[in-house]
């Protein structure tokens, strides 16, 4: 009944469409969702999840996951993350890989709405760190279509993996196209 109404509202009242799919048998990865200009890019992502039926997951600072949000943010595909102790980031991302049978991590390798010239670069040491493939997403506002492409391990060399995962970005347009990463160099 659920995935009908987000069929419905996505595809006939938003005239969206999704191309590609992820393989359910791929049950952790990192997915590197560009460019990331709206806050629409959210909701976007929820239709997503709730039409494919593949669960997609977020992490966010373990405070937001008490009482009484806590329920509603795991329920959305939220983890916690807990910075305390000697892990960085990247490390404590990839750690919360171990914890889960199934974690798909989406993650806006922007890291703000805002312009930015280069991609934070911690998608990629998570996915290395974590031992997972990257599998490129793309919200094209230009064309009103997400784009799922294919699954990509990285190598270890990020400047030559990132020239690979960017070309699926080639000519996609954000919500607002000015504040887009471009990932034509």
């Amino acid at each position: 009944m659920k995935r009908s109404f987000y069929k419905f509202i996505f595809f006939q009242l938003m005239g969206w469409k999704i191309e590609g799919a992820i393989d359910e048998n791929i049950k952790k990865c990192v997915l590197m969702v560009l460019p990331h200009t709206s806050w629409h890019d959210f909701y976007l992502g929820i239709f997503t999840r709730g039409i494919t039926g593949v669960e997609m997951n977020y992490i966010a600072k373990k405070e937001l996951f008490r009482f009484p949000f806590g329920y509603y943010f795991r329920w959305m595909g939220g983890a916690p993350i807990d910075r305390s102790g000697s892990l960085n980031k990247v490390d404590s991302i990839a750690k919360i890989f171990d914890d889960y049978e199934e974690f798909r991590l989406a993650i806006a390798p922007e890291g703000t709405r805002k312009k930015v010239d280069e991609l934070k670069s911690g998608f990629y040491y998570i996915a290395l760190k974590a031992n997972v493939p990257i599998i490129p997403v793309a919200f094209d506002f230009g064309r009103k279509t997400i784009s799922i492409g294919t699954l990509f391990y990285p190598t270890g060399n990020y400047e030559a993996d990132l020239k690979i995962l960017l070309q699926h970005f080639e000519g996609v347009y954000g919500k607002n196209p000015e504040l887009g990463f471009s990932a034509e160099k």
